[in-house]
């Protein structure tokens, strides 16, 4: 009995990173935040697309037009903290003001 415990234990242990999804998680510096949509009639909120570099990849993505962004909390150039899960990213300042935005492309990063 104990041996099946065991087997089971180590089963699921074995197999817990692989539903823990593709989350990737560390320090950036943002490279660039342009608006992409602004404001009118349809839209109540400028939408941002913010760009990155992580994991050897760069990636570009878009806030929702829906939710509010104060631009001047994301500063081009300094680091940041994200987390990408998928296609949502979450971009956090060391001022702990966080961004959630949408993965529209990915590049891979050359190396000279």
């Amino acid at each position: 009995m104990k041996k099946q415990t065991l087997a089971a234990v180590l089963l699921i242990t074995a197999t817990l990173p692989a539903f823990a999804g593709d989350k990737l998680q560390g320090r950036t510096i943002l490279k660039d935040m342009q608006p992409y949509v602004t404001k009118d009639k349809e839209h109540k909120n400028t939408a941002y697309e913010l760009s990155f570099s992580a994991e050897g990849k760069h990636y570009n993505c878009h806030t929702d037009p829906k939710k509010s962004v104060n631009a001047t909390n994301f500063v081009v150039g300094t680091e940041m903290r994200y987390e990408i899960d998928k296609q949502k990213v979450k971009i956090k300042t060391p001022q702990n003001k966080e961004v959630e935005c949408k993965i529209v492309r990915v590049e891979a990063a050359t190396t000279p």
